[in-house]
């Protein structure tokens, strides 16, 4: 069932002359054809986020390790759009160092808080356009893009090509305004439905949000922050340990390419294949990160089993691991020079490392521990080199569409989650 062109939408021509692509409605019909790679697929990464998910109930103290996964998906995921901080500049921001850069930081560290955010509404609060538009009010607040409309959804056109494109010259053209709300509402009762596999739901709600593109600026972001939000919404994950933009960063021409598949040949099927394996295999990259830092948790502590205070320090390094010794006085509520003492301590065992050299306003970093994610985000550089997630032959998609497109890189002012920049129409433009 890979090649069914209206099965996802249509475009239909406006009355200005150019064609914009409305969706269908969900559930997709004729319905997902569950063959015999789909369903292997869908159970391996059923396992696989179990076995992440059973990492969580043996953590201490889960949200002490939370923090820095959620750091990590927020930068792969905003590196997708072209920002380049890194999680070193995060956590430099976070700290309030002098050496912390300023561009692009504040999207990524929007994008921490606007998870966080969506997480502790949950309880309260559904998946809904109400907590979606909560979710890009925290992601868009005061950083590029602030000025479209932050928690609004979009009331003129836009669309996806490359920087100083036009409506001629688009990649793909989203809904108009007038059929952005049918088209969300839609969504938002697919999201309260429960009648397929909970992982085939997600998948197939992240692709209709991004076809959809209901917001000038940040769609792709909030569009991989759905997909988090609903595994914890559905109890999948206790706790949101898994990083997917690792995975799709990786992949991103096959990313495009399979989203574009879904649109234009109604290949739901191509790209949950290509999502489920996604969910598994960063599940087991997760999984073993959890593991890992685990392993290092104990072996540090045993180097300090005797020295509560050092035991305490070593714990709230997993959730800040850049501290001078006037932050662990705050962490431990002791005074200076034992503070001191313990820091000194930690860095003697090669926990802490000393950056700055000076001799006074000296800085730590927790190095081992930053390392593990650091090295994944290295990884992420380069591009397309993950093994191939579905056969080529098994593609079907639009690829010289999708090359353009990625070969342009993204707007600086503009987040697509898709092929290019996204801009906005109106009267004035050269459309």
């Amino acid at each position: 069932m890979a090649n069914l062109p209206g099965r996802a939408g249509r475009y239909v021509k406006q009355s200005t002359g150019y064609s914009a692509y409305i969706p269908a409605p969900l559930p997709p019909k004729p319905q997902v054809d569950y063959d015999n790679d789909l369903q292997t697929l869908l159970s391996n990464a059923d396992r696989a986020l179990g076995r992440l998910d059973g990492v969580t109930s043996v953590l201490p103290n889960p949200n002490l390790f939370v923090a820095m996964f959620v750091r990590h998906e927020s930068v792969l995921s905003s590196q997708i759009e072209g920002t380049q901080s890194t999680l070193e500049d995060i956590l430099e921001f976070e700290a309030k160092s002098e050496h912390a850069p300023v561009k692009d930081v504040e999207e990524v560290v929007n994008y921490v808080k606007a998870m966080n955010h969506g997480l502790a509404r949950l309880p309260q609060l559904p998946l809904s356009l109400r907590l979606i538009r909560e979710i890009h009010q925290k992601l868009m607040e005061g950083v590029r893009g602030g000025e479209k409309t932050p928690g609004e959804f979009r009331r003129s056109q836009n669309w996806i090509g490359g920087q100083g494109g036009t409506l001629k010259t688009a990649t793909f053209i989203p809904p108009p305004p007038q059929e952005v709300m049918p088209a969300l509402d839609n969504l938002e009762k697919f999201l309260h439905s429960k009648n397929m596999p909970a992982l085939v739901h997600v998948g197939i709600a992240h692709a209709q949000f991004e076809t959809i593109h209901p917001f000038l600026d940040g769609n792709g972001r909030v569009g991989r922050l759905l997909i988090t939000l609903s595994l914890c919404e559905a109890r999948i994950l206790a706790k949101p340990l898994l990083y997917l933009s690792y995975f799709l960063k990786l992949n991103r021409t096959e990313y495009y390419d399979r989203l574009t598949a879904v649109r234009s040949k109604g290949d739901w099927e191509g790209w949950l294949k290509f999502f489920l394996k996604g969910i598994a295999d960063v599940s087991e990259y997760s999984t073993e990160t959890a593991r890992s830092i685990l392993a290092m948790r104990e072996k540090h502590r045993a180097d300090f089993a005797n020295n509560a205070n050092a035991l305490r320090l070593i714990d709230h390094l997993f959730a800040k691991p850049l501290i001078t010794i006037g932050d662990a006085t705050a962490v431990l509520d002791v005074s200076f020079p034992t503070a001191a003492k313990v820091v000194e301590g930690l860095a003697s065992k090669g926990i802490l490392r000393e950056t700055t050299g000076h001799l006074r306003n000296k800085r730590y970093r927790y190095q081992p521990y930053i390392d593990l994610f650091a090295e994944q985000e290295q990884q992420a550089e380069h591009e397309n080199e993950w093994p191939q997630a579905i056969s080529s032959g098994d593609r079907g998609t639009a690829t010289a569409q999708s090359q353009q497109a990625t070969e342009a890189a993204p707007s600086a002012s503009d987040d697509t989650g898709e092929l290019g920049s996204a801009q906005t129409w109106g009267p004035k433009s050269d459309a």
